[in-house]
């Protein structure tokens, strides 16, 4: 066993076992001669951050509470957004570059945050795990559906702790429908809507012709990773990012993982076999239909159809964002609130109907009187602290390591966090063919593109759409040397 490795067990078991016995007599742990609740540095799990500003910063922020985790070291191509972490973490070494971070601390490291843009997710996290890292990454999993299958099989292979940033995976609430679901309150569920208000930022335009300076403070090259080289535009860091598809995912990327994942679990669902799209339009004159392939579009309608289980109806699952959303349901009184108003989740069964808000929250039982009258036992594993929990039981399964009990109870491992984001994903293949054009196309008929009335019919396995060959090259993407992919 490597040296480092050595070091790692010997911790490991040090916290799991909490007294040691040594000849003949026994020596008290650290964190007893240190009082209540003390963890030793030296015990705690040594995290680094890759990606510290934004949602990296409450992210390390929540490890570093848990007290049973050191953030070690922080990456980060922007100095001026990440700047409150290192304020924080002022012992934590920085680095810009996630690839000398790992080649030169890789020893000292026992698991790694991702949280840059959707499109470094993957080279990261699975650098990271090929090195027996544990990895939190946040949603989306990744950029592409191969990037997805790619760190799910990673995950298993190199025996390594995941979690993906989908807390709300941790809350009551999809714990809460998932024992009405089965306890038959509502029968079998046969379509799922999903819903968000969701881009709030630029979506549906043309990449702009005007470049700006970068800033002093961001390491534009590193940002760009494994992305084609172009001139920087203002704003796109650090938020506009996600309505470009060289970078982000769009509105269905950003709150896919968050609203889809409810329903994803609680019905098993595995992958689609078909989807279907329309998309909200642009007009750059009259009657004129804007084409901009390099930005998703500013709202979208996606159908994605499943396979029932055995005796089981075929689920129906849409989704809508920009704001459009689904007819509101009958048993829902004229001024109450569908969702949370902007964001939410609705199961259709042949008994009734569940409804949540974003990420599960505030469940409820549709018509209303159903949740006077049902009292179903609570037999599911709860996290303590809910969403904030969702950080500290993947700090808990990292020390005790994987195929631990700790382990077993985690929300959103890649087994289910992968599957779950080719899913999302799929829901984009579908939003991108529809707009299909042949570069050398022409055709003045803007109503008349290849993609636009078709159903794609998806072989998950086989990560491959076989009705529509040009669908398939939105299935996984191209990298800039240096920064590939390499499973």
């Amino acid at each position: 066993m490597p040296e480092n490795k050595k070091h790692q067990a010997a911790r490991r078991s040090f916290l799991k076992n909490g007294l040691t016995i040594a000849t003949g007599f026994y020596i008290l742990p650290r964190h007893i001669l240190g009082g209540k609740g003390y963890v030793a540095p030296s015990d705690k799990l040594q995290i680094a951050g890759i990606g510290v500003g934004g949602k990296g910063e409450s992210d390390i922020w929540n490890f570093y509470k848990s007290n049973k985790a050191e953030i070690a070291f922080l990456c980060d191509v922007d100095e001026k957004r990440s700047a409150k972490s290192r304020e924080r973490f002022p012992k934590a070494k920085f680095y810009h570059d996630y690839r000398e971070l790992l080649e030169k601390e890789h020893k000292h490291i026992d698991a790694v945050s991702v949280s840059g843009p959707d499109h470094t997710h993957a080279i990261q996290a699975l650098a990271a795990m090929q090195l027996g890292k544990h990895v939190y990454v946040q949603k989306p999993l990744t950029h592409t559906i191969y990037e997805a299958r790619i760190l799910t099989e990673a995950a298993e292979k190199y025996k390594v702790v995941t979690q993906m940033g989908n807390q709300g995976a941790s809350g009551e609430g999809v714990r809460q429908m998932q024992e009405w679901y089965d306890a038959g309150i509502i029968g079998d569920v046969h379509t799922v809507y999903v819903f968000t208000d969701r881009p709030v930022w630029p979506q549906g335009i043309p990449w702009p012709g005007q470049k700006a300076a970068v800033p002093d403070t961001l390491k534009w090259d590193l940002w760009l990773g494994p992305a084609a080289k172009r001139d920087y535009i203002d704003k796109l860091v650090p938020f506009n990012w996600r309505g470009w598809w060289d970078f982000g995912t769009g509105a269905l990327g950003d709150m896919g993982c968050h609203l889809m994942e409810a329903p994803f679990k609680i019905l098993g669902l595995g992958y689609p076999t078909e989807a279907t799209c329309s998309v909200g339009s642009v007009y750059v004159d009259e009657f004129k239909r804007g084409y901009f392939p390099e930005s998703c579009p500013p709202s979208s309608h996606v159908i994605l159809k499943f396979k029932g289980k055995p005796g089981k109806p075929d689920i129906k699952m849409v989704w809508m964002d920009g704001g459009i959303q689904p007819e509101r349901p009958e048993e829902l009184g004229p001024n109450d609130k569908m969702g949370d108003g902007g964001n939410g989740i609705i199961m259709v069964g042949t008994k009734g109907k569940m409804m949540g808000d974003v990420y599960g929250a505030n469940p409820r039982l549709l018509p209303k009187d159903l949740m006077q009258t049902t009292n179903v036992p609570k037999k599911l594993f709860r996290v303590p602290g809910n969403e904030e929990g969702h950080y500290v039981q993947w700090v808990e399964a990292c020390i005790a390591g994987y195929g631990s009990d700790a382990f077993k109870n985690l929300s959103a491992p890649f087994s289910i966090s992968g599957p779950l984001t080719e899913t999302v994903l799929m829901g984009n293949l579908a939003i991108r063919s529809y707009d299909i054009r042949k570069p050398s196309a022409k055709d003045p008929k803007w109503y008349d593109y290849p993609g636009r009335y078709i159903k794609l019919l998806w072989d998950g396995p086989n990560m491959k759409v076989t009705n529509f060959d040009d669908a398939n090259q939105f299935v996984t993407k191209s990298y800039r040397p240096g920064f590939e992919l390499k499973p």
